[in-house]
């Protein structure tokens, strides 16, 4: 088996320069008390989904004498979260004033995914992890998501240190979900923290789930709600795991099994992640 650990790709020094400052100006906002989030999420996605060559001075379409057509004005009041609704919204259990907090970095983070800048590794790395430290309970340092990754509440989340969540990922943390250092989840993995009663759908149970430091949950997994992941321990691609797991074991098939124990090999250390040590507050 080749080893072929990631490598890191140069971006030109015009381009970082720029998304940098863009990035900075951002995170220096979010540091300030005074901040209005939602005001913050209006102004960023304005910008961001304004057709190319307009600003707020520009005259033309938008100009006091210009009445926009319907879609056109539903578009402008999409990007202020306080005219949006969501499903963890309905959610009897949500705590309003915690969310009230989130929700404009919750919908900023969607939103700039669905742009044509969501796609960019570089800038998506550290945008996102910007928002991270101010939604979850703790955010770990160098936290990196990829995107289109949900959340249900976004305050339940306990992320360590180097954790790594991959596209199109469902982190439901209802209940309140703990990744531990170095945890990596792969695409399309779903983890769940609340569960339904078999017989009245509307009883519900939220139960901490734990991903042990070092685990790796492979593609389209399912963690269930209140699952322990034993540190180190490796889930296998679309497996479902309904129980706790057992440290350095690899576990497969629905429901999921002890497959075997890791063998006990030395390891390669890992290469320098070309996105430590940056936005991490």
């Amino acid at each position: 088996m080749a080893y072929l650990p990631l490598k890191g790709v140069p971006i030109t020094g015009e381009a970082r320069d720029v998304y940098h400052r863009w990035l900075q100006g951002i995170d220096d906002e979010l540091s300030n008390p005074d901040c209005d989030r939602r005001d913050l999420c209006r102004r960023v996605l304005t910008d961001i989904y304004r057709p190319w060559g307009m600003n707020a001075s520009t005259p033309g379409r938008f100009s006091s004498g210009f009445k926009p057509a319907e879609a056109e004005r539903v578009r402008q009041l999409h990007m202020d979260p306080a005219n949006v609704t969501v499903e963890p919204e309905h959610y009897a259990d949500i705590d309003p004033e915690r969310y009230a907090r989130v929700k404009p970095l919750l919908w900023l983070w969607e939103m700039f995914d669905r742009s044509p800048m969501g796609e960019n590794l570089y800038l998506g790395v550290l945008f996102r992890r910007i928002l991270a430290r101010r939604i979850f309970r703790r955010c770990g340092r160098d936290f990196k998501a990829f995107h289109q990754v949900k959340f249900s509440f976004g305050y339940n989340m306990e992320v360590g240190d180097g954790v790594v969540v991959h596209r199109h990922v469902l982190l439901d943390d209802r209940g309140g979900i703990r990744l531990g250092d170095g945890a990596s989840v792969s695409d399309y993995v779903n983890i769940y923290s609340h569960s339904h009663d078999v017989v009245n759908a509307p009883e519900i149970t939220n139960r901490m789930t734990v991903v042990g430091a070092g685990v790796r949950i492979a593609y389209h997994a399912t963690i269930l709600t209140g699952v322990t992941l034993g540190d180190d321990s490796m889930i296998g691609a679309g497996a479902v795991v309904s129980r706790d797991t057992k440290a350095s074991a690899i576990y497969a098939g629905i429901p999921a099994k002890l497959v075997r124990k890791k063998p006990d090999l030395p390891r390669r250390s890992a290469p320098p992640d070309p996105f430590a040590g940056m936005f991490n507050g």
